[in-house]
């Protein structure tokens, strides 16, 4: 049995993850912590959760705590990472990582001291459409020309995905982009040799850029093109199409079309059609087998790094 710790419970992919979680043999939720005591004590009443506490640390104190997913904000992410770490705690952290690569690289080089499970939440990776394309490009039946990512949001003031206000700021580089720059990365086996990046105005009070677009090139001619925006009133959320010399796919989420908007078949990709469920899967799997898990620490550095030399081209 592997006992969880699930930090910021009760945001939305807090959530998300308890219900991936429940729907795996031998896990076992045995504290949640959330930001308020009162919220955190009636969440884990509700959910039948025995523990519930403010406090990270007095959740990585406990004997029936050998794992924490962290779904907590970004800007926690790597000091509460190496928390984990230091505690020795097994720890899946959302994306990303960090917002610095400095941050990053301070995960990592602790990770690497220990031997426990350290992952981030490169969820792209397990969606169903995305593995789908990965086994036929690894098997040689596609390669991809381009990448073409568009991810959009409405988000004007500081609201999660639940309409709720949020304690932190969300940022289109840091956060969103990396979903797209891990997994152009993980599709093509290559680290972008060219990199650009432009963005519109920063909003008044929020300080960060609205609109982003950015642009990368492989050593073998490969390219991503990913236009990201809060401004966009309209259908919501990140959409992938992927144009190879052996036809054009059109990924949303767990979801895969071709060219056409004919479905593709995906039942046999995996042993569900949850990314979230499939990435907590690889968590858990990962420690139970005593394995590096893929969207490790270490892999997903790189990708990282390419977020810091975007960062720096909109200097």
């Amino acid at each position: 049995m592997i006992r969880i710790a699930v930090a910021g419970a009760a945001g939305a992919f807090g959530m998300k993850h308890l219900d991936a979680l429940a729907k795996i043999d031998g896990v076992e939720v045995t504290s949640v912590v959330g930001r308020t005591a009162e919220s955190i004590n009636q969440f884990a009443k509700e959910r039948n959760i025995a523990h519930a506490t403010t406090d990270l640390g007095e959740a990585l104190a406990r004997d029936d705590v050998d794992a924490v997913i962290l779904s907590t904000p970004t800007q926690m992410h790597a000091d509460q990472s190496i928390q984990c770490l230091e505690a020795g705690k097994h720890v899946l952290c959302e994306i990303p990582m960090s917002d610095s690569i400095e941050d990053a690289q301070r995960v990592v080089d602790v990770h690497a001291k220990t031997n426990l499970v350290g992952m981030a939440g490169q969820v792209r990776r397990f969606n169903p459409s995305h593995q789908y394309m990965h086994q036929r490009i690894q098997k040689g039946e596609l390669a991809i020309q381009q990448l073409d990512v568009q991810t959009y949001f409405f988000r004007r003031t500081n609201m999660n995905a639940m309409g709720n206000p949020r304690s932190w700021t969300d940022h289109l580089l840091w956060h969103h982009a990396c979903h797209t720059v891990d997994l152009f990365m993980y599709q093509t086996g290559e680290i972008p040799s060219e990199v650009y990046a432009l963005q519109g105005p920063l909003h008044p009070e929020l300080g960060i850029a609205m609109d982003m677009s950015i642009g990368l090139k492989t050593p073998t001619g490969k390219l991503c093109t990913l236009s990201l925006s809060f401004n966009n009133d309209g259908p919501l959320g990140t959409f992938f199409r992927y144009i190879c010399d052996n036809g054009t796919y059109i990924a949303r989420y767990d979801d895969l079309v071709d060219g056409r908007e004919e479905p593709i078949d995906l039942s046999k990709v995996a042993v569900s059609n949850n990314g979230i469920e499939l990435i907590d899967r690889e968590f858990v799997e990962a420690i139970q087998e005593g394995r590096e898990p893929n969207g490790s620490f270490a892999q997903t550095l790189p990708a990282m790094a390419v977020l810091d030399r975007l960062q720096q081209a909109l200097s």
